[in-house]
């Protein structure tokens, strides 16, 4: 094993990479202790302030074999983060659950939410245009999606491990939807408009959901993207706002009173 060299370059690069994992990491950890704190009441009295100090000393344990690691020196000599390349786990047949015989295949191998992505962006004549009504109407239509995903995993899986990695894969796919909003991704904002026309064929005419195949995979989502116009970004002043939207929303379902996040 290479001996660690410490420097006053080592040593700021630590506390780069600290705090910037820190911030990264604190979400999960904040979900575990609020979790196990409501959950053994009796058992854990332990004061904010005690608590911070040991989330981020955890952050710095977890971090600091990466942070101490061979760095790669760019051609502006700027110490550059290592890339890691992991492949994720196969899932076809898990537990030997025939239903499970092609589940790699929606998105593709080692893309279990779809992070390899593409986009094809289709022109729509009218151009379509955006219009603001109350958030309520939107937080509705959403709300009903979020209980029609619900529905799917549970009336059409009785495998309950199916369940939670086809809900998991739903989960982690959609909060790349994020990025895109925050103009983070290099995609545009927009949705697929052949994935979008299978809403008119979720029920059966007796009402039940229903099981067909509508013919696709996920690695064919947009394939056949539209774009909506007439929003409000402005390349020189939304990132600030939008950043500022975004960390106020994280902020809002943290653990009160712990941390908060704030744009760089």
């Amino acid at each position: 094993m290479t001996p660690v060299r410490f420097s006053a370059s080592t040593c700021s690069s630590f506390v780069f990479c600290f705090l910037n994992l820190s911030l990264l990491a604190r979400q999960p950890l904040q979900s575990f202790l609020l979790f196990f704190r409501n959950r053994q009441p009796r058992l854990i009295h332990i004061p904010m302030m005690f608590s911070t100090l040991a989330l981020n000393f955890l952050v710095a344990s977890v971090f600091a074999t990466s942070a101490f690691s061979s760095p790669i020196t760019g051609r502006s000599g700027i110490r550059s983060p290592v890339r890691r390349h992991h492949s994720y786990p196969s899932f076809d047949n898990y537990n030997s659950i025939g239903t499970m015989s092609n589940f790699d295949g929606f998105y593709g191998q080692n893309n279990f939410g779809g992070h390899n992505r593409h986009q094809t962006i289709i022109q729509q004549t009218p151009e379509l245009v955006c219009q603001s009504v109350q958030v309520n109407i939107v937080q509705q239509r959403l709300a009903v999606i979020s209980e029609m995903a619900r529905r799917v995993v549970t009336e059409f899986s009785c495998e309950v491990e199916t369940q939670v990695i086809a809900f998991e894969q739903f989960y982690q796919s959609m909060g790349y939807f994020s990025d895109d909003l925050r103009r983070h991704s290099g995609y545009q904002v927009g949705y697929d408009q052949n994935i979008i026309s299978h809403f008119d064929d979720w029920y059966n005419s007796d009402g039940s959901l229903c099981t067909d195949d509508w013919g696709f995979q996920g690695s064919d989502i947009g394939s056949q993207t539209v774009i909506v116009s007439g929003d409000n970004w402005v390349d020189s002043s939304s990132s600030t706002s939008v950043e500022s939207a975004y960390y106020a929303a994280v902020n809002a379902y943290l653990v009160p009173n712990s941390y908060s996040y704030s744009p760089s």
